[in-house]
């Protein structure tokens, strides 16, 4: 067990955050029981000016969070049936955070196989939606501090992946966003992921 990572982990660009995130570890405790990850995807969204992000349209209560300190959860609810689990990233007032897609489980694997009982240890937190139901994240975990264990919610430090573990590529899942934010290269996922 390590510390969590400290709030100016989170307040540098979005996209030097989303690379670093890679091999940090996702940790949320449930009824005294400690479930983490290691973070194997993540996608960086930045500004009122990034199309595909929520803060295109300028200040929200829905996105409020991403206007606030970095290093908070961003928790949203999608397609009306789906969480998703996202780190307030940059300087406050400045809209970004990174989309965390998916998380390799080492401990915990029993709850989460409970929580998951169709899919595959490979397929239970390999999707964004995936991951919040794992580990059970949802709106009451919206804003919460990841940079201490108070909220149950925390990432701390990992052994991290080395760039040629790293793919780099377009963010999944856009619809209609146009260029060049549909094909900006913000998404970082590991190759393969640790063995279980």
């Amino acid at each position: 067990m390590t510390a969590p990572l400290p709030e100016s982990f989170y307040r540098r660009n979005t996209v030097e955050v989303a690379r670093s995130l890679l091999g940090m570890r996702l940790v949320r405790m449930l009824g005294g029981l400690r479930l983490s990850g290691l973070i194997t995807e993540a996608e960086a969204y930045r500004g009122e000016e990034d199309l595909a992000c929520h803060a295109r349209a300028g200040r929200t209560p829905r996105n409020a969070v991403m206007y606030g300190p970095p290093g908070r959860a961003y928790v949203y609810f999608t397609y009306g049936m789906h969480w998703m689990l996202n780190c307030v990233t940059e300087e406050e007032g400045f809209p970004a955070a990174v989309l965390l897609r998916a998380v390799w489980v080492d401990e915990g694997r029993e709850v989460v196989a409970a929580r998951r009982p169709k899919a595959l240890p490979e397929h239970w937190t390999d999707g964004p939606a995936k991951l919040c139901q794992a580990f059970q994240i949802d709106r009451r975990l919206n804003g919460a501090a990841l940079t201490g264990p108070l909220d149950g919610l925390w990432i701390e430090a990992g052994p991290g992946f080395p760039d040629e573990q790293v793919s780099i590529g377009a963010r999944v899942g856009l619809g209609g966003t146009p260029e060049p934010w549909l094909s900006m290269p913000w998404r970082f996922k590991v190759k393969r992921p640790p063995l279980s």
